[in-house]
């Protein structure tokens, strides 16, 4: 797709909702299981706190979503917490905010696919050997789709991802008129009790405390990728800002009632599962071998009757499809929040490049090759995975929040200071309009803050931090890159033109010759093309014999060019040859040096293991020698006329309207 063609990809509602929203969404399909698996560490008498900790989480969650409402008005040109923070707290703030949003984002890939491989085993328990197989291959077609495009990836989604959220509110909905009815659908795992975890049994006091807040802060990964749209407000249809937020709220109401549901829902149908299915009593066979199957799974059991229903198989399908592309949510964050701070130089400019379908290709990549590796190294298990998520994600709520609290202030005193009531309006309205988001952003931060507190101090030993210590050296590194790229510009800054426009006082040009044949011959013309004020071959003597011999040749031919001849009594070739080059600057400090290398061009990769090595080792220790300049000559062997006139088709050929093989055309 041409650059001018980017208008074409900006996204309406419909379809940007799936594109950014199918993480908080499909965060229903594990959240109320982790707060279960967390409560039943004291066994089934502490399910009685469910509810509560259920109506923290939405409550939370409502607060959170009205919160980015103000930020996707106030910055709509994208950015989201990284803008915001940067803006009103200072660039090192900033920094914190996208670190942790980075890390954030490469876990919500992973477990987004884990917990989607899991479903799939819940309806096929007969892939549990090939977990990590599965995990994998789920990524790597979740990058192909991505890297057709937004608007391709929100089409290809879109469907799965209403189909999830139909499918849980019609299961939702059918559970609660059972028990209205006097018929509540009991779950397959209701018959069995649950043993405390060792330790956990009669907890009391500050150990119950604990408790609960671990359990609250499992259920908080809710409100994971909530903050995406408010960095991708850019790919919005216009009006950007009025867009994103009508997504967000839509988002919010969905998701709370689909959390809200299945978290009642699986009380009702007495839903028991735990981390260990050995303190599962009442089991039918071997604890060690028991098929667990998740809380989404068992609801859809008992609500549409029993494992085998196509109610079971629907939500299932679904429920591991949208968990699978909720990871679309990060595929879309970060790789727009990477070309952000790579367009602020904290990141690699490469990561601010749109590929071929002017998608952000690199910072795509970068995402699944580190979400890979994380897959692979954890086994793809959702439980080992969680303890490293949502930390990231309340960071940035946190500090985001603080930082609309000082815009917000900013504001207000820019109006009270032009005396027209508001900083960009007139009239009273506009400033209780300021109060009333300032108010909310308060709150905001606030709420987000203690549960921050909670997150870190529950998570930390379990594996929290892991994500800090990641965070934290990403953090340093985007320092270390934006000082690399400010010291470069300033070193590279032009003061006075004409002081670099100087030439230099001679032009010394020096014909690397490692034997007399065709190449050196080129080289050895080219360089007389330049007109030079001093000519001269160079060659290094590893072989005596052969040294000589080549001297004697060169004396036959009656070349005109003298031939040097270096002594290398250590068969070294490349020492010699940078010696030599910076003597000829110490002696002529204002001269320039002009080392000519004749090169092969060959057409296969392989045979770029068979020559040009010694080229190669010259070319990367002259660079460091000021005041030379290396010049390539290069000689086309057969095999590299035969690939230029059959190229290998390149991706994107097509569209691009590049001519077909000629070998490939049809008579």
């Amino acid at each position: 797709m041409r650059s001018e063609e980017l208008h074409e990809t900006l996204l309406p509602k419909r379809l940007a909702l799936p594109v950014f929203a199918s993480d908080p969404l499909s965060s229903v399909a594990y959240a109320t299981q982790e707060i279960l698996l967390v409560l039943t560490l004291g066994g089934l008498a502490y399910l009685r706190f469910a509810p509560w900790i259920a109506v923290a989480v939405a409550t939370l969650l409502a607060v959170v979503v009205l919160s980015y409402r103000q930020v996707v008005h106030a910055y709509p040109s994208g950015g989201g917490s990284f803008e915001v923070v940067s803006t009103n707290l200072g660039p090192s703030a900033g920094l914190v905010v996208a670190a942790a949003l980075l890390v954030d984002y490469v876990m919500t890939v992973a477990v987004s696919v884990a917990s989607g491989v899991d479903n799939v085993i819940s309806a096929l328990p007969s892939l549990a050997g090939h977990r990590v197989l599965l995990a994998l291959g789920f990524l790597a077609l979740l990058t192909a789709v991505n890297l057709r495009g937004v608007r391709e990836s929100g089409r290809a989604f879109a469907a799965p991802t209403y189909l999830f959220v139909g499918a849980v509110l019609i299961m939702v909905v059918t559970g609660l008129i059972r028990w209205a009815l006097g018929a509540a659908p009991v779950a397959p795992s209701a018959a069995y009790g649950i043993e405390p975890a060792p330790g956990e049994a009669g907890l009391m006091g500050p150990a119950l405390l604990m408790l609960v807040l671990r359990a609250f802060s499992s259920g908080c990964t809710a409100l994971t990728g909530v903050e995406a749209i408010s960095n991708g407000v850019p790919a919005f249809r216009r009006p950007k800002s009025r867009n994103a937020a009508a997504t967000l709220a839509a988002m919010g109401l969905t998701a709370i009632a689909m959390f809200v549901g299945v978290t009642v829902l699986a009380l009702l149908a007495r839903v028991h599962i735990t981390d260990d299915t050995c303190r599962l009593t009442g089991l039918p066979g071997d604890c060690r071998t028991y098929p667990q199957r998740t809380v989404i799974a068992q609801l859809a059991a008992a609500v549409f009757g029993g494992e085998h229903s196509v109610g079971f198989y629907v939500v299932q399908a679904a429920t591991a499809l949208v968990l699978i592309l909720a990871a679309n949510t990060a595929f879309n964050g970060f790789p727009l929040l990477a070309s952000i701070l790579a367009l602020h130089r904290y990141l690699p400019r490469q990561l601010h490049n749109r590929g071929d379908r002017l998608a952000f290709s690199n910072g795509i990549l970068a995402l699944a090759i580190v979400a890979g590796l994380l897959l692979w190294g954890y086994r793809a298990s959702v439980t080992s995975l969680i303890h490293l998520y949502i930390l990231g994600v309340f960071t940035s709520f946190t500090l985001s929040q603080l930082g609309m609290v000082r815009h917000w202030n900013r504001e207000l005193r820019a109006g009270s200071a032009t005396g027209s009531g508001a900083g960009t309006g007139a009239g009273p309205e506009p400033r209780r309009r300021y109060r009333t988001a300032r108010a909310v952003n308060t709150l905001g931060a606030c709420v987000t803050g203690l549960v921050l507190l909670i997150v870190l101090v529950t998570k930390f030993t379990e594996g929290a931090w892991l994500a800090v210590l990641a965070a934290a050296v990403l953090w340093v590194t985007m320092r270390g890159i934006r000082r690399h790229y400010d010291t470069t510009a300033a070193e590279l800054a032009v003061t006075d033109p004409q002081e670099h426009l100087v030439p230099p006082s001679r032009v010394l040009a020096l014909v690397l010759v490692s034997r007399l044949h065709k190449p050196t011959l080129r080289a050895l013309g080219y360089a007389r093309a330049f007109h030079p004020d001093q000519l001269e071959a160079l060659t290094v003597a590893t072989d005596r014999a052969a040294a000589a011999a080549l001297a004697q040749q060169w004396e036959d031919y009656g070349i005109d060019v003298p031939l040097k001849v270096l002594d290398s009594p250590y068969r070294e070739v490349a020492r010699p040859v940078v010696e030599y080059v910076r003597s000829m600057r110490r002696e002529s400090p204002r001269d320039l040096v002009a080392v000519f290398i004749p090169e092969y061009v060959v057409g296969h990769w392989w045979e770029n293991l068979l020559h040009n090595q010694s080229a190669l080792w010259l070319k990367s220790r002259l660079l460091f020698t000021p005041g030379v300049m290396i010049i390539s000559v290069p000689w086309q062997l057969t095999s590299s006329s035969r690939a230029d006139r059959h190229p290998a088709r390149a991706p994107g050929a097509v569209r691009r309207g590049e001519p077909d093989r000629p070998d490939r055309r049809r008579p």
